[in-house]
This record gives structure tokens, sequence and C-alpha cells, in this order.
């Protein structure tokens, strides 16, 4: 069986194709220390959130960790809130320390800082409270020593759209100066709309933001700058779909490697992969305005950077569960409590299978364990053994979005254990099945889900006699602004006796 990644990037002939990160990482901001770039991105309401990545030359890229050990207020985020939480981060170095700062739309603008990334980073710091506070970004300017902060508004929760307001800041990043003012009013662009996920520097004198207009799917990649941070601002469209494929080309940040070349990282809207990374050569014109890709449109094969050669990699996505850990490729939909997980001896996740609803709907499950959609088409594998008596108890294999599907173990009320395969339409509010269910004897079997391009998955089950398909082709959907997922999870009836155990083996994705 072959065991390449689902996705690398580096084409290992001094040229890499985009996107350099063929998953959803949402928004992604980028800042570098020295000889290393870290990559943050939006994780809306999975926990943990704030996710780390790592790389020496912008095309191999591996996950570290997350910034953000629960989402706050705690409370808020007990149950799934897929398009809530961290909305679009900005990540700086400044002072010896990496800081991440992001917009909550139902809470207000946090921070969290460490010194190095793999931390310890400090507890979410609220610096401005609010509904509709969204892509928030600090800069330091070294030349008058000033320290400022911009973000932009969420329509949904303040009547605001496509305005970008601007503060003094306090140098140490815990508080703001002033009340704001309106520094860009994209309704008084022409043709500019839905402005927002402003990237703040300082450039040759310029004060200068990179925003995305236009609309998540369809928009581009503006600049503006000013002499004043204050503004009168000018525009200029940077980056746009123009004769390629790539839609939408837009949010995300800038950074030069130490030989002094100029990068863009930036999203483009994959519908149930989510938005996905690529990198753009970028270069500042004799005027003074940033380039982006190839006379302003994305390229999809370029030379590497100017940089040590690498090996090549990919965020993680295979786990044997270690000890009965998962690593941090793995995401709650909500705030983890005690209890979801039961360590054991030996290799293996045993999650507990959490009573409640007698048919739960896993969009509403908080112990649903999720990661990304790795690559446009792959293969995930994973083995489970159900434990316990109680009838109604289940686990499984997910895919997970506005509607899901799901294919794994139940126990009946006979005491057998049988392979199911249910899913759940957009709107419906209970699962039906997608093939009739069969029996597991030993309680066992590994899960496959085959997906192909267009995010179309085909479900299979080996209980000890080989792969059999189950039920018809399931076609992905994303949630509003997050990536359809994988998932594992358990669960029982409300009312159960002692909570049973899943235990799965051997998550794998196959290229």
């Amino acid at each position: 069986m072959s065991t390449r990644l689902p996705w690398t990037a580096d084409l290992g002939n001094g040229t890499y194709r985009n996107p350099v990160l063929n998953a959803d990482w949402s928004d992604p901001d980028v800042v570098r220390v020295d000889d290393d770039f870290y990559l943050t991105a939006s994780s809306f309401g999975r926990v943990p959130g704030l996710p780390l990545l790592h790389s020496r030359d912008l095309v191999n890229w591996t996950l570290l960790g997350h910034a953000l050990e629960r989402l706050e207020p705690v409370t808020a985020f007990s149950a799934p809130r897929h398009d809530c939480g961290v909305w679009a981060p900005s990540i700086r170095h400044h002072d010896g320390r990496l800081w991440i700062f992001w917009g909550d739309p139902d809470h207000g603008i946090f921070q969290v800082n460490a010194p190095r990334a793999t931390g310890p980073w400090t507890r979410p710091h609220l610096v401005k409270e609010g509904r509709g506070l969204i892509d928030a970004c600090p800069l330091w300017d070294e030349e008058t020593g000033d320290a400022y902060l911009v973000h932009g508004w969420a329509k949904s929760r303040s009547g605001i759209k496509n305005r970008l307001t601007g503060h003094r800041m306090r140098p140490d990043g815990t508080g703001l100066l002033d009340a704001g003012k309106v520094i860009v009013d994209g309704d008084r662009i022409p043709g500019w709309f839905t402005l927002e996920g402003p990237k703040l520097y300082r450039h040759e004198g310029w004060y200068v933001i990179l925003a995305p207009a236009g609309g998540v799917a369809t928009g581009w990649q503006g600049a503006l700058r000013a002499r004043n941070f204050f503004g009168p601002y000018e525009e200029r469209i940077v980056l746009s779909q123009g004769s390629t494929d790539v839609n939408g080309p837009h949010q995300g940040g800038w950074v030069r490697t130490p030989t002094g070349e100029d990068w863009f990282l930036h999203f483009q809207q994959r519908g149930a992969y989510g938005r996905v990374v690529h990198l753009q050569p970028m270069r500042w014109r004799d005027d003074g305005w940033p380039e982006l890709g190839a006379r302003g449109e994305p390229v999809a094969v370029h030379r590497k950077p100017e940089l040590p050669e690498q090996p090549v990699s990919a965020p993680a996505t295979d786990d044997s569960f270690p000890r009965g850990r998962f690593g941090p490729q793995w995401q709650w939909t909500a705030n983890p409590r005690d209890g979801w997980t039961v360590q054991g001896g030996g290799d293996g996740l045993r999650l507990t299978c959490v009573p409640g609803e007698a048919v739960p709907d896993l969009r509403r499950l908080p112990h649903v364990l999720t990661q990304r959609l790795p690559a446009p088409a792959f293969t995930a594998e994973v083995d489970l053994a159900l434990h316990g008596e109680e009838p109604g108890a289940r686990a499984g294999l997910t895919v997970l979005g506005d509607a899901y599907a799901w294919i794994g173990l139940e126990r009946g009320e006979d005491g057998t254990v049988r392979v199911v395969h249910r899913f759940a339409e957009q709107t419906a509010d209970a699962e039906r099945d997608a093939a009739h269910p069969r029996p597991a004897p030993k309680g066992t079997a590994r899960l496959r889900i085959e997906v192909s391009q267009g995010a179309r998955c085909r479900f299979g089950a080996d209980t000890g006699d080989g792969f059999r398909p189950s039920g018809p082709v399931f076609a992905a959907t994303p949630w509003r602004w997050v990536g359809a997922l994988l998932g594992l999870f358990a669960a029982a009836p409300s009312g159960a006796g002692h909570a049973s155990a899943a235990v799965f083996t051997r998550f794998r994705t196959i290229g």
C-alpha cells in the first residue's frame, strides 16, 4: 500500500506548485523570526485554536501545535459554534515575543503572546470588547515608537461592513488608547465592497495595509497606503484571478526572507475543501506599490524562495495514537471536558461513548475529534473496536459539514455489533441509513472513506472478510466559513449505564 503524502507542494526540482497548503488553513498570516517562518490561521469554533505551522522555505510546512488551549469565554463554546470563535488572526514578532491578535465577532478583539512558537502562550487577553470586531492586526512602529491596531467589521453582528477602523494601542498590547477612527471607508472606493482582513505594515515611510475585498469566493487582494496611520489612504488592486483558474485570490500576509526576497501567502476558497493556501512571489515596484504573483495574477508553478533546501513535508494527518494521545492535527468541535478520552495502557485512542440523544446529530456534538481534508483526492482509514454492552452505543468515522455522513459500529438491542452507514442532509434534523446494517461479529472493523475530486466520498468497511463498499457516493459540503472535516466520534443514548468506549487505532491518509 502506498504511504505517500496526500499532497506535497515541493516538486523536487527547485520549483513548487500551488497550493503550498492544500487544506483549510483559512485566512493565513505569516511572520519570520530569524531563519524560521511561522503561520497561523482561523480556527473558528474548533479547539485547540490558533494553529501554528513552521517552515524554513515557505513551501514545506509542519504543524507545531496551537496557541489557544481553549476558547473564551469558556461557557460560550461548550457546544459547537462552527462559524464563531477565532476569525482571521494576525501573527507578529515584537520585543522578543510572538504575538497573535484576532477578532471574535461575538466578544471582541483578543491577543495571546509567547517567547517562542512552542510556548508557553498566555491566556487570551481581551484588548477591545464589542460585537462585530474582526480581523485585528497590530503594528509596532519602529520608526516612531508608536503602536497601532486596525480591524474590520462583521455586519451580521454590528450592522457595519466595508470599513477599517484604526486605533492607537498601548505598547504592551493590553489595550487601546482612543475610541478609534474609520481610516478606510470601502463605500467611498468605486467598485470595492466587503473590505476586510487588513494586515498592517510599515514600508519605506508608508503605512501599508494589505486587505482583501470583493467577497470570499470572487474577490481580489487590495493594497492601501498613507503617510499617516490615520490616513488619507490611496488604494490599488494588486492580485486578482485574471486569466487563471484561481478564484478569489486574497487575504494573507507579506513576509521578507533573510536574503531580502518578498513573498505573499493567501487563500483560495475551494468549496468543501475550505480555504487552501497559495504562495506568490512579491516585489515592490519603483512607484512604491507591491506587485503580487505574475504581473498581478496567481502563479501555478514557480521557483522556490532562495533559501536552504528543506526536506519535503506537509502538516501531519496520520496518527497511531501513541499511549492513547492524539496529535496536533486533531481539534474538538467545542471546548473539551474531562472524560471524553480514557487513558489506558498501550497505543490507540479510547473515546468514551458520551451519553446524549438517542440518535445524535453529529453537527451538534461537542465531542467530535476532527481534522481538515488534506488533499483534493485521498483515502482515509482507521481501525475501530467498540467495547461495552450498552445498546445504542456507536462510534465511527465521518465527513462532517452542513451535511454529513459516517460509517462505524453500533451495538443493537440484542447485544450484537453491526456496521452502520448513515447520513444527514443540510436541512435534515435526523439521520437516515445510507446502507443496510451488516454484522460485525468481532465488534471490530476497518473503516474507509475514499475522497475523489470534487470532495465526492465513497464509504466502505472491512470486518475481516475484505473491504466492501457501502451506500451511494456522498458529496461533502462545507460549513458557512469552514471546509468539511474528517472526524472520529463515540456516543451513546442518554440514560445508558456505565459508559462504553471505542478504541481507534492506525488512522492514516493515503494519496
